[in-house]
């Protein structure tokens, strides 16, 4: 139960992240190589004309980026939330269950074999299919080696997850020996995150895995805080443990392999994000999932922006910006916490 004294920090959250939400998407929409002042972003948005090919930069660059990012950070920070919960341990990644590895060889293969040459399907590259795939099939044999009659382990299920991970390393590594200079380049850059190939086809599809998300709270935020007492005692208190997990690995499986196939492997944002919220919340799931989905939404917006301003006219990959903008706030944050600081 949230006592009073609990509800003000969570409403404060809410605001404040709300808040963030939408300055960082109206300055990630007006900022870039390409000065556009607030009222040319209205007017753009208004379907007025404007000088030039603003208008044109907005509607057809600008925006659908805004909401690939903002649909890829609170997805990504939603699934981390997920697994922390079911894993009941705050430092659980999507990455320990293979789904970023397997999309990473994928995506490797699709580069290694010519997928540039065969063009896109429906709206979406072969790499990103390619990554999807990988991803899926990944989390599928460590679901299947870690089910047995008796259930999930979720212990098997962390060692298969860094056994495919290894793996998965292994053979992009064999991959890369095998490429020549341009394939090598496109593995690098694909594995430190861009959201430069945005369009709103890849905006719809991620803020419809975004939706499908939080359609799923009301079944599964009880159950997780329940699973904080342990499953035995959740099963005892009337909770279907197995089918629980079964649900968690599938939705995170399907928002993982999404987000990384349309925007590359994003570290940090699935680790960290969950972790500061709860810091700053407390973790009853009712309010730390959708808290968290505004602090991916904002973290995301605010690298991409910082990427795409910081040696314009050319860009940052994303992935590195997510860990050099938000890894220093963590540590501070944490040290904070044991009173370190004064």
């Amino acid at each position: 139960m949230i006592t009073g004294s609990r509800h003000r920090p969570i409403r404060l959250a809410a605001w404040l992240l709300s808040l963030l939400l939408i300055i960082s998407f109206v300055v990630a929409v007006a900022f870039g190589s390409t000065a556009i002042t607030l009222s040319e972003l209205i007017a753009a948005l208004m379907g007025e004309p404007l000088p030039g090919y603003k208008a044109e930069i907005i509607r057809s660059l600008r925006l659908p980026r805004a909401l690939l990012a903002a649909g890829t950070g609170a997805v990504l920070a939603m699934s981390g939330a997920f697994l922390q919960g079911l894993f009941r341990n705050p430092l659980a990644d999507p990455s320990l269950i293979g789904v970023t590895a397997g999309a990473s060889v994928g995506a490797s293969l699709a580069i290694f074999f010519g997928s540039a040459s065969l063009g896109v399907l429906g709206g979406l590259s072969l790499v990103s299919l390619g990554a999807f795939t990988g991803g899926l099939l990944t989390v599928w044999l460590v679901y299947r080696v870690a089910t047995t009659v008796n259930g999930t382990s979720v212990a098997t299920m962390l060692l298969m997850g860094i056994a495919a991970t290894s793996l998965a390393v292994s053979f992009i590594g064999l991959l890369e020996f095998f490429a020549d200079n341009e394939m090598l380049r496109r593995m690098s850059l694909w594995r430190m995150g861009a959201l430069d190939a945005a369009n709103y086809a890849r905006a719809v599809i991620i803020l419809a895995v975004l939706t499908a998300l939080l359609a799923s709270m009301p079944w599964l935020t009880k159950a997780l805080n329940t699973l904080l007492l342990g499953e035995s005692q959740a099963r005892h208190l009337g909770v279907d443990v197995e089918r629980v997990k079964t649900r968690i690995i599938v939705l995170v499986a399907a928002g993982v392999g999404l987000s990384v196939a349309l925007a590359g492997s994003i570290a940090f944002v699935g680790l960290v994000v969950p972790h500061m919220v709860r810091l700053w919340v407390g973790p009853d799931h009712r309010k730390l999932l959708p808290l968290t989905a505004l602090g991916g939404a904002c973290l995301l917006l605010i690298a991409d922006t910082i990427s795409r301003v910081i040696v314009a006219p050319t860009e940052l990959p994303v992935g590195l910006v997510t860990a050099i903008v938000g890894a220093p706030f963590f540590i501070v944050l944490l040290y904070q916490r044991r009173g370190g600081l004064r």
